[in-house]
């Protein structure tokens, strides 16, 4: 039985075509702060899916799986998601009012794009986890986010750092410093119940 073939006028193919662009585009995105290096596409074509992802990820992953939240004492995932949404809004507004030549959005997008690192972080510590709590377990779990933590700073300070006045550099790449350190600090000490 031969398969009717899909005509350029079918709703089916055109709504998966935005779809898959998008997709395509994320993963791009994603590339660029897996192998960070002085690029404006990163600022160029921004969007919010792959932050909204990441995000998205990093507060399921960190949310606690007890009933109980009262006497959890962990991140919940509301808690998560507004960290990182505050403190990439915190930081944006700190770049601008350093006289920042880069948009709101853009700033945003490099911010939750190089998130990643972090979240590919938790994802190792969550399987390391599964493990035998100890010493050893703490230091490889200490050692991989070290690890992304510096990825992070490093793909986002890439990006960003051409963005400021040159005198102000310092005072930009702080706050972004402080960002994806609650972040790793969150990761570090994640323990399920």
């Amino acid at each position: 039985m031969a398969e009717a073939e899909e005509s350029p006028g079918d709703p089916g193919t055109a709504s998966s075509r935005p779809l898959m662009r998008d997709l395509k585009a994320v993963g791009k995105k994603f590339m660029h702060v897996l192998y960070p290096r002085k690029s404006n596409t990163l600022l160029r074509d921004w969007d919010l899916w792959g932050p909204l992802i990441l995000c998205v990820t990093l507060a399921l992953m960190l949310q606690r799986d007890s009933v109980d939240s009262e006497k959890d004492g962990g991140p919940q995932f509301a808690e998560v998601f507004v960290i990182v949404w505050f403190g990439a809004v915190t930081i944006t507004l700190n770049s601008k009012l350093l006289g920042g030549n880069i948009s709101f959005f853009q700033s945003l997008c490099v911010l939750g794009y190089c998130i990643l690192p972090l979240t590919v972080a938790l994802l190792i510590c969550r399987l390391v986890l599964l493990a035998d709590p100890g010493p050893v377990n703490f230091m490889v779990r200490l050692f991989v986010v070290i690890v992304m933590f510096a990825w992070s700073i490093v793909a986002s300070t890439a990006f960003l750092a051409d963005s400021q006045p040159p005198n102000r550099r310092a005072l930009a790449v702080y706050p972004v410093f402080l960002f994806y350190f609650v972040i790793s600090w969150m990761i570090l000490t994640f323990t399920p119940q």
